[in-house]
């Protein structure tokens, strides 16, 4: 199939991939397109040929879907932020797990069965208690633009509002247009601090405070599940993790490289009388040993909550050579855990036990998921 940027084409969208753009085909040729859903015949104009792929952006729906509803966004086609708010939430939730699963089958090479169904958000909206507001100068209409990126991922787009914040941060944005950066190009962080936790300006905070309490739960679970006396956090931020499951392990430590970050870490736990763990400063892959050879491994559980680009394949391998009894991997990037989990994984060295999706992103293509791993005998 030959096709050319400016080709208005009419098709069939036959899934959602990963990242929200609608999946159709003509003869074959596969065709991808936002803001689609299943079942749904539309019209789109192509805007980028690739020699396996086109890009179409969407022009009309020819035939709607049940479950399309009306964005509760103004900008939401146009700020870059959001992917779903079209579909409805229940639908939501659904095209996420198949993600998932799909995402896991093909890269981790992991069994969809593993797979648990999503635990969805009591605040579908209003929900994120952290956003960045971009500033960006407009040369033609000479003003400065404040907002998000846009969908093209070229421009920002100046908004008013963010539906998916919560209703303080709102209000920040509207100082922000009140007090603008003084030119183009300033990132400006909007922040709603976690009740009764110590966090520095630059430090990492769950940013949906509405699940909080179901991803804690699920960690725990899974802790409690596994059995072990001795817990290492690995990337442990300002200590939530480790200082949440203090009670169901004899004792705990918590890893991390900013300095700043584990100062208030060892602050968050004092505050809570927290006195069976302790906090260290230190690159993961060079303590991991010591910890593991201190605590003894077949007794001790590994969370792991890294960067969005994953572990470094030192860590990986150092899990794999000392084999804790078991591994609680939290990530909310599914392709760098599929390949994580399947490097951890491989040649039998750990089962993965189960996989709880969380929907801590509604309206947008991102998911946090938690996986329970455990060391094969």
């Amino acid at each position: 199939m030959s096709f050319n940027i400016g080709d208005k084409i009419t098709l069939s969208i036959h899934d959602i991939a990963f990242g929200g753009e609608g999946v159709g085909r003509v003869d074959e040729f596969v065709v991808f397109v936002p803001f689609v859903i299943i079942g749904e015949t539309v019209e789109a104009e192509i805007t980028e040929v690739k020699k396996n792929f086109a890009r179409a952006k969407l022009l009309c729906i020819v035939t709607p879907s049940p479950k399309r509803v009306t964005p509760e966004c103004q900008y939401f086609g146009a700020c870059g932020g959001c992917q779903y708010q079209h579909l409805d939430y229940p639908a939501q939730l659904r095209v996420k797990q198949k993600q998932i699963a799909d995402l896991f089958e093909r890269v981790g090479k992991i069994l969809r069965d593993v797979v648990a169904p999503v635990l969805p958000c009591p605040a579908p909206y209003g929900y994120r208690n952290r956003i960045m507001i971009r500033s960006q100068w407009n040369g033609p209409a000479k003003k400065l633009e404040i907002g998000f990126v846009r969908t093209d991922n070229k421009f920002v787009e100046s908004i008013t509002e963010c539906k998916i914040a919560e209703p303080a941060l709102n209000d920040q944005i509207t100082h922000v247009r009140a007090n603008p950066p003084p030119k183009g190009g300033i990132k400006v962080v909007l922040r709603v601090q976690p009740e009764n936790w110590t966090v520095p300006a630059d430090s990492f905070f769950q940013n949906n405070f509405f699940l909080l309490p179901k991803l804690v739960e699920t960690v725990r679970g899974f802790l409690q599940a596994g059995g072990s006396r001795h817990l290492i956090d690995l990337y442990c931020g300002v200590g939530f993790f480790g200082i949440e499951a203090a009670e169901v392990v004899e004792s705990f430590v918590g890893v991390e490289y900013d300095k700043l970050a584990i100062t208030a870490a060892r602050q968050n736990a004092a505050a809570r009388n927290i006195k069976n763990g302790e906090f260290v400063a230190a690159k993961v892959e060079e303590i991991l040993p010591t910890l593991l050879a201190k605590f003894s491994a077949e007794k001790t559980s590994v969370i792991l909550d890294p960067p969005r680009k994953g572990c470094w394949p030192e860590t990986l391998e150092l899990l794999r050579k000392t084999r804790p009894a078991q591994v609680i991997y939290v990530s909310c990037h599914p392709a760098t855990m599929a390949r994580d989990l399947n490097i951890l994984c491989a040649d039998g060295v750990f089962e993965l036990a189960c996989v709880q999706p969380l929907d801590m992103f509604p309206q947008t293509q991102h998911v946090e998921c938690v996986a329970d791993l455990r060391r094969r005998n």
